[in-house]
C-alpha cells in the first residue's frame, strides 16, 4: 500500500456508497482508482503524472469526471457526513499558504524617483507651453 492509498477500513466505508453495475463493460479496479484519484488530488501532480500503479490516466480522469456529473461524489460525500458528527467542521481541512506580500500592504507598484534625481532637487525648466502663454504681442 502507498502512502495515499486507502486503507481497509477506509475502503469498508466508501465501498458500499459507490454507484452499482448499470451496463457497459465490467468496471475495472475500483479501490485502485480512487486511490488513482485520491492520489491526484492529494498531491496536485498533473493527470499525466499519475502512477502505472493507479492504472491508465485516462480511466482514472475519466471516471473522476463522469463520477462528477453524476453527483456520485457528493453522495459519496454525503454518505461519509452522515456517519460523522463533526461533519460540519471537518469535511474538508485543506489549507492554502499565501505568500507574505498577499495581503495588501503597499497597495501597487510606486514609481520612485532614483536617487541622483531626487538629490538634484525638482525640475529646473519651464515647460514651453508656460513661457509661450506668458509672451504677449508687442504693440
Amino acid at each position: 500500500m502507498a502512502r495515499f492509498d486507502l486503507s481497509d477500513e477506509e475502503w469498508a466505508v466508501i465501498e458500499p456508497l459507490l454507484p452499482k453495475q448499470s451496463r457497459g463493460p465490467q468496471r475495472k479496479n475500483d479501490r485502485r482508482v480512487l486511490n488513482g484519484i485520491f492520489y491526484i488530488l492529494r498531491t496536485g501532480a498533473p493527470w499525466r503524472d499519475l502512477p502505472v500503479r493507479y492504472g491508465p490516466r485516462t480511466t482514472v480522469y475519466n471516471r473522476y469526471v463522469r463520477w462528477g456529473r453524476r453527483g456520485v461524489w457528493k453522495g459519496i460525500f454525503d454518505g461519509l457526513a452522515k456517519e460523522c458528527d463533526d461533519a460540519l467542521i471537518f469535511i474538508d481541512a485543506s489549507i492554502v499558504k499565501a505568500h507574505r506580500s498577499a495581503s495588501g500592504a503597499k497597495g501597487g507598484k510606486k514609481r520612485k524617483r532614483s536617487g541622483a534625481r531626487a538629490a538634484a532637487g525638482p525640475a529646473k525648466y519651464t515647460h514651453w507651453p508656460i513661457i509661450a502663454a506668458d509672451r504677449s504681442p508687442s504693440p
